[in-house]
């Protein structure tokens, strides 16, 4: 009877190391909070994007020396 209570916390174990490691893991990427300023270097491009739940259009801006993408809010 002991093996299995140890079982069971050995299973609980597994899932929350599971849910830990997804938590700092997953990517995080499309719901950044890049702020409102644009860095230097960085470039608009003609890609935006509209939330249709929210109304708030995103715009994508592009820095051609490093290939990363900065994600401004529009009003």
């Amino acid at each position: 009877m002991v093996w299995v209570i140890g079982l069971y916390v050995v299973e609980a174990i597994v899932v929350i190391v599971c849910i830990l490691l997804g938590y700092f893991i997953y990517d995080k990427r499309l719901n950044r909070n890049h702020g409102t300023v644009v860095p230097k270097g960085f470039v608009s491009t003609d890609e935006v994007s509209l939330d249709p739940v929210t109304g708030e259009k995103t715009r994508v801006y592009y820095n051609p020396d490093t290939g990363d993408r900065f994600y401004k809010k529009e009003k």
